[in-house]
């Protein structure tokens, strides 16, 4: 019995697109996504003396920056299987200092959202991370 050619590129059709939506985030990794980062001071007040944050990796140096109160330091991060996916900081506040990731592609691909947007805000009792600048998770302290 002949299988029917119909029936054979639909079968192939429907196993394609199941295969590629079980692949997209591993797609996106080796192909490239880009990734808005940023770190907002989210101190109650701190205007005599600002949060200093210092990032880098392995490809950059984005120096550092002293940030007062509600200021922030963004960039973007070009993610894929050639270059360094994932930017360290360090955060200095009067005597305290903290260094954590402030993004890391096999960490973040799905804590950053569809609209790969991944923002912290640092307080005086931790590191908090949203997607959306509304709904904050804390996700350690000093």
């Amino acid at each position: 019995m002949k299988f029917p050619v119909r029936l054979f590129l639909i079968l192939g059709l429907a196993s394609f697109i199941i295969a590629i939506s079980t692949i997209q985030p591993a797609a996106e990794y080796l192909l490239g996504s880009e990734y808005e980062v940023r770190v907002i001071n989210g101190f109650k007040d701190n205007s005599s003396l600002p949060l200093v944050i210092w990032c880098s990796s392995e490809d950059a140096d984005l120096g550092g920056r002293a940030l007062q109160e509600h200021d922030d330091f963004s960039w973007k991060m070009k993610t894929n299987l050639w270059s360094c996916n994932h930017m360290k900081c360090t955060m200095k506040w009067d005597q305290t200092r903290k260094s954590f990731e402030a993004f890391k592609a096999s960490r973040d691909t799905y804590r950053c959202g569809p609209l790969k947007r991944c923002f912290w805000m640092v307080t005086e009792n931790g590191f908090y991370i949203s997607n959306d600048e509304v709904n904050w998770n804390k996700d350690f302290s000093w």
